[in-house]
């Protein structure tokens, strides 16, 4: 029998991780049919979509009662080998079995979330030599730490802004200009969006991040529907087309590194273009404007 879900929290507000686990296998379950696993669709009528829980445990090799207990958030107990197979089972990809993990098993944290954060000294050392590479330290709940001269003359002159503007999520979600930025905005905003899930799965006591997503969920439409579908992303690598003002389109490759045992959560985002391109001149071009070149642009263009 098909259970009903509707929740009645407060707009803005972030579940608790129990809520946070129940939420995630529901819309997990929800985007799979019987045909998609292999299962017979009899046609009869479902009252919600996706599949059932009872086709759920059959499908993990678990007990309806074992996974039903595990929907509604008691994963404390859980073993790996049966998490691995409701991963299995839900089509989990590589960051959708990292998440599933934090979700049932959270580390304990052994001090509290620091509510300000600061580049490692490293990484501004290796920012500053990367002349003619647009490059910035992004660090937990998707705050800019650090950047070059290159990533001011692309995205903007962040130092501009205060050091609460300095996110990414705000910038996507609530600057207009970064709209325009983003040829593919929809998946720029569904990328970070994934990006911030998978940091409330590792650290879901974090009050900073809690607010954020409160913040966003109350003046962005947008990200409240991109939220509510539980997606989430690693950062690794791929491609961005930017509309520049000043230099028009480019389609850039970027690459996102994470130092091996840092649990600081900061990462070195690069981006570059194929040379011998227009956009690898195009950057060139931005290189001999430097950072005043957004602005710039901006003023060539206006009206």
């Amino acid at each position: 029998m098909d259970e009903q879900h509707s929740s009645h929290r407060p707009r803005g507000r972030r579940p608790r991780p129990r809520a946070e686990l129940s939420e995630f296998l529901r819309t997990r379950r929800a985007r799979l049919k019987p045909e998609d696993v292999g299962l017979p669709d009899f046609g009869r009528h479902r009252r919600v979509p996706g599949l059932r829980r009872e086709e759920l445990a059959q499908l993990a090799g678990v007990s309806v009662a074992y996974y039903t207990r595990l929907e509604q958030g008691n994963g404390r107990n859980v073993s790996a080998e049966v998490l691995d197979s409701i991963a299995r089972a839900l089509r989990l990809n590589h960051a959708e079995r990292i998440h599933l993990t934090h979700l049932a098993k959270p580390k304990r944290q052994r001090k509290p979330v620091a509510p300000t954060q600061q580049a490692r000294p490293a990484l501004r050392h290796l920012l500053e030599s990367m002349d003619g590479v647009p490059a910035y330290v992004v660090g937990r709940r998707a705050e800019i730490l650090a950047w070059n001269r290159m990533a001011a003359a692309l995205f903007g002159d962040w130092g501009a802004l205060p050091a609460r503007e300095r996110n990414w999520a705000r910038l996507v979600f609530l600057d207009p200009d970064y709209r325009e930025l983003f040829v593919e905005w929809e998946q720029k905003a569904s990328d970070m969006v994934g990006y911030l899930r998978m940091d409330a799965g590792v650290h879901p006591e974090d009050p900073q991040l809690s607010a954020l997503v409160g913040e966003l969920s109350v003046k962005c439409e947008e990200f409240r529907g991109l939220w509510a579908a539980h997606n989430v992303k690693e950062k690794c690598r791929g491609v961005k087309r930017v509309r520049h003002p000043l230099v028009g389109e480019l389609t850039l490759l970027w690459e996102s590194f994470r130092p091996a045992g840092d649990d600081s959560g900061q990462s070195l985002v690069t981006y570059f273009a194929e040379p011998g391109t227009p956009s690898a001149e195009a950057l060139r071009l931005l290189g001999s404007w430097g950072a005043d070149a957004r602005r710039s642009g901006a003023d060539a263009t206006a009206p």
